[in-house]
């Protein structure tokens, strides 16, 4: 893993050969350039085609090694995360925990074939004060409610940037990377501070599970081939307007107008597919049983039920993001460009640390009882059916007599890792000296992933996929505070894997 000696510093030499002076470039004299180890070499191949004479070579040092014979013929028939998943690992990995949370929320959820992880992710934090305070047995938070106005507000965020930006050609590469993943279902924390502050929480049972929310691909289709086919009339409007030397607040203003009847299209497809929401500002009863199955009773407005039980013991918007970017400076605010939900609302803020301040935090909250959410890379080295996230858990390196030697930098840089998955760590198991072990995480993929829904994640995979963790204003470190309120935040450009939404 990221830890190893990459041998990357050593090319290979397939021949002899001896480069003359002539095909040595000069350096200017007292140069600082770093000096980096390596070996000239002559390619087989000058043209760089891949040759017959390159497998020819290749198979003849095959059929010398014993290590390559047997693995051809065990992984050529059999999943290699099966067949190569370590014992040891999953001996080492137990679902046991000296530190957990004082409450334990149920049911187990499941975003089933959605990509809503971080609403899940949300709503499982909040919902925990909820049902420790009134002792409920099974509870969830609507995420369908948040996911609508999420989907409705990219939808407008779009457009608003294709109005924007429509002087730039269609191949400019920020519009291609806008029209690309437009309305992802992905999100991220502050995404869910705007909703949560615009519209409210209801319980679920005031807007339940649709088809089209546990099954989003369709919806995402369709809403994406209209909203495409409404930024290009946008644009070609915009150039009529300026092309007839119409004032650019005008051409702005006009351009607004018609986008609001374009996004009631937008409205009336989600509505037919998801269902109506509760209004944010009208009253709704709920009715709930406790663990005693003693009856209860609230009355008021999603908005209304987000004051009351969704902002205890720390407001939502006053925790915030910190992250694990090695690639960018420590102890300074990130931000990402044209990445948002809903138009003029909060924007997308980290603050970048080291890794040892994340973990720390993590312990910290935990022990004052307090879940957390985290964004990761889910799908490296991790198997749902066990629940278990480990470095160790494959041994590739050994079967296929490979270094990977890759950093966490690395990856970012190279597009081979970013925040995928958000889930909630409730639990931590440390050693003697307080130095952390594992973790105990609640997903979103339903009771038959994991241990019950529960998954378990190494320390050393902490350090290797973890990008992001929230945490209270009030909490946190004074040092890590005053970077995240003193503004000035470096943008990072929209392509940028921080950009990522889990």
């Amino acid at each position: 893993m990221g830890n190893q000696q990459s041998s990357r510093s050593l090319i290979p030499t397939p021949t002899n050969y001896t480069f003359p002076e002539s095909e040595k470039s000069p350096t200017e004299e007292g140069s600082n350039q770093p000096v980096v180890e390596f070996q000239l070499a002559q390619p087989i191949s000058g043209d760089g085609k891949l040759a017959l004479s390159h497998i020819a070579s290749w198979e003849t040092e095959a059929a010398k090694n014993s290590k390559v014979q047997l693995a051809r013929t065990i992984l050529s028939q059999s999943d290699i995360r099966t067949v190569l998943s370590s014992r040891s690992a999953r001996i080492t990995d137990q679902h046991i925990f000296n530190n957990v949370v004082d409450f334990k929320t149920g049911p187990v959820t499941n975003q089933k074939s959605s990509g809503r992880c971080w609403l899940f992710a949300t709503t499982n934090v909040i919902r925990f004060n909820i049902m420790k305070k009134l002792r409920l047995k099974d509870f969830q938070l609507s995420q369908s409610y948040l996911f609508f106005w999420d989907k409705l507000n990219k939808s407008n965020y779009y457009l608003e940037l294709m109005i924007q930006h429509s002087d730039l050609p269609l191949d400019d590469r920020l519009i291609q990377h806008l029209s690309s993943d437009l309305i992802s279902d992905g999100g991220q924390w502050d995404m869910s501070i705007n909703l949560m502050e615009h519209y409210g929480l209801v319980p679920q049972s005031l807007y339940p599970e649709s088809t089209h929310s546990s099954l989003s691909g369709p919806l995402n289709a369709l809403l994406k081939t209209k909203l495409r086919e409404h930024g290009l009339i946008l644009r070609q409007q915009a150039e009529a307007l300026r092309n007839a030397f119409i004032k650019e607040d005008t051409v702005i203003a006009t351009l607004r107008a018609q986008k609001e009847e374009l996004m009631r299209e937008i409205y009336l497809i989600m509505t037919a597919t998801l269902g109506v929401p509760p209004n944010p500002n009208k009253k709704f009863v709920w009715e709930y049983i406790d663990q005693d199955d003693k009856t209860g009773r609230w009355e008021g407005s999603p908005k209304e039920y987000f004051e009351q039980f969704g902002t205890k013991p720390f407001t939502p918007s006053d925790s915030f993001s910190l992250i694990n970017d090695p690639r960018n400076e420590y102890e300074k605010l990130y931000t990402v460009d044209k990445l948002g939900n809903i138009w003029g609302a909060r924007p997308i803020l980290y603050v970048n640390t080291q890794i040892e301040n994340m973990k720390a935090m993590v312990i910290k909250l935990i022990k004052a009882g307090i879940p957390v959410f985290f964004g990761c890379d889910v799908g490296k080295f991790s198997d749902s059916g066990s629940g278990i996230m480990d470095t160790a858990l494959f041994e590739y390196e050994n079967a296929f007599d490979i270094k990977l030697g890759l950093t966490k930098a690395e990856r970012l840089q190279i597009c081979d890792s970013s925040m995928t998955h958000a889930m909630v760590i409730t639990g931590v198991h440390l050693d003697p000296a307080g130095k952390p072990i594992r973790y105990k995480v609640e997903n979103s993929w339903g009771e038959s992933a994991g241990n019950h829904g529960y998954f378990i994640m190494t320390d050393e995979w902490f350090e290797e996929f973890v990008y992001q963790v929230v945490v209270p204003k009030a909490l946190a470190p004074k040092e890590l505070v005053a970077v995240y309120e003193g503004g000035d935040a470096v943008v990072l450009p929209p392509w940028d894997p921080m950009g990522s939404l889990a």
